[in-house]
């Protein structure tokens, strides 16, 4: 039995490949008539090789649990890539490039000037009362006045098909990897299909975060040496740290692999010595980074490093303090963030939203918990939210309870529709929710991945897209349908 595109049913929602009647989208148009050809056992037979390219490549993420503790798990994923038309991708690119831009004018207008918060754009407390404000880092000067050298920022598209910026993620933001593996893995798989379609690559992601990364030096050297410093192999993405170091050719290290020299200089410790290090691609959130700085307890980084990056001496990438820009109550005033610092209205628009700690805001949330997602400020992956629809009464009012505590922690967003795709279910295909999440480096230069990370709800009706909670992910094709 072939595929019947006429009978996909998209739920309602925004499908990425399947329009209207189970019309294929003009970009998608080679994709659905090679699946639409094929039998459900070779559709079954494309997911079973894709399976074992995962197991053979060993790409695998990890989970934990209160009954199991820490479980490596191959990468769950969908062999039905998701297909975004070029020139809807240079929109979204030209919008990513002036968010990240405006990010990172704000961050390092928070530790100088602070003229947004004097000027009365930004309310004072929400920044200074921030989990992820960092006294240590004002008056700091990081090359080029850049923060946030790798950002990803997380997209959705509504039943209407707008393309809203979930969050933005600006501390220590993962996946990238899982985007470049899945394209290696669809290759593998449909090789035939690549010669189908245009589509843009994306291999060339490892080299230019060396570049961004190798701008940092502070040294004058031909080749700076770039590190990539890691929580050790129980981090859940300790997968991506090492296959980000091996494809740039960069030393994989922790904490007690560096030492702060006397002339506060960073070295790595060799068979053959003490070697200079230039910069510290820091995989390590800003507390546990240097214990003489932050958290004294912490084992994972290096003592004196705040130090040595402070007096210009080594390079971090992304620069301690630039999570006070991550923060999802500070998301809602990236708007006008934008409108400050650039004098343009922003490209993406946010998800409309409501700040609990403003009372207004907060009495419609409290008396709007069944129909809202409310969201805390600094957690990630899917973590101590509550999706109002599915939760029950009692969870509810849980939750209210937790807003009425502590107000500025919280901020809600209506239930969006999230726009489906494909996926191989058993045998056939079934609409899962899904988002996106491109990568912007930000050097001399700003880059913008040709796609990117699409995160999918792998259970029926669910929009909660993490892996840490169930989802799985797809390759992400940016079709040129004019080089066609």
């Amino acid at each position: 039995m072939t595929i019947d595109w006429a009978a996909y049913d998209d739920e309602g929602c925004y499908d990425e490949l399947v329009g209207p009647g189970g019309q294929p989208r003009p970009p998608a148009e080679p994709l659905c008539r090679y699946l639409g050809g094929q039998e459900e056992a070779e559709l079954t037979r494309h997911r079973d090789a894709a399976e074992l390219a995962i197991r053979t490549m060993g790409i695998t993420f990890t989970v934990y649990s209160e009954e199991e503790g820490s479980i490596d798990r191959a990468w769950p994923f969908d062999i039905v890539p998701r297909i975004i038309p070029a020139q809807e991708w240079q929109h979204v690119e030209a919008g990513l490039k002036q968010r990240v831009k405006a990010l990172n004018m704000f961050i390092d207008d928070i530790y100088h000037r602070q003229r947004i918060l004097k000027d009365k754009i930004v309310p004072r407390e929400l920044i200074l009362e921030s989990r992820d404000f960092r006294p240590q880092c004002v008056g700091a000067k990081p090359p080029l006045g850049i923060w946030a050298h790798i950002c990803g920022t997380d997209l959705v598209r509504d039943k209407d098909g707008t393309v809203y910026v979930l969050e933005d993620n600006l501390r220590v933001p993962s996946g990238v990897s899982y985007m470049l593996e899945n394209r290696q893995i669809m290759k593998r798989v449909f090789p035939e299909l690549f010669a189908e379609s245009v589509i843009q690559p994306v291999d060339d992601y490892p080299v230019q975060l060396y570049e961004t990364l190798a701008a940092l030096s502070r040294r004058r050297t031909r080749r700076p040496e770039v590190v990539v410093l890691t929580p050790g192999i129980f981090n859940s993405a300790y997968f991506e740290h090492a296959y980000l170091a091996q494809q740039m050719g960069a030393e994989l290290v922790e904490g007690a692999d560096l030492v702060v020299g006397e002339d506060d200089c960073v070295y790595m410790r060799t068979i053959d010595g003490l070697a200079q290090v230039d910069v510290i691609y820091r995989r390590i959130d800003d507390t546990f980074l240097d214990p003489e700085a932050f958290n004294p307890e912490s084992a994972l980084g290096v003592p004196g490093l705040m130090r040595a990056w402070r007096k210009g001496k080594v390079g971090l990438a992304n620069a301690p303090g630039s999570g006070v820009a991550d923060d999802k109550v500070v998301y809602t005033y990236v708007p006008e963030i934008i409108r400050y610092y650039l004098d343009e209205e922003p490209i993406l628009p946010n998800v409309p939203s409501y700040l609990c700690v403003n009372k207004t805001d907060r009495d419609y949330v409290l008396a709007n918990l069944d129909k809202l997602v409310v969201k805390p400020a600094n957690e990630s992956g899917g973590y101590g939210m509550l999706i109002g629809p599915a939760a029950s009464a009692k969870e509810r009012e849980a939750f209210a309870e937790l807003i009425k505590k502590n107000p500025r922690n919280y901020m809600a967003q209506p239930m969006l529709n999230l726009s489906t795709a494909p996926c191989v279910i058993d045998r056939h295909l079934e609409p899962r929710h899904l988002d996106l999440r491109p990568f912007i480096l930000s050097g001399r230069s700003t880059y913008v991945t040709t796609g990117g990370l699409t995160r999918v709800a792998m259970r029926k009706g669910s929009m909660v897209v993490n892996s840490s909670q169930g989802g799985g992910s797809k390759d992400t094709w940016i079709v040129d349908m004019e080089g066609h």
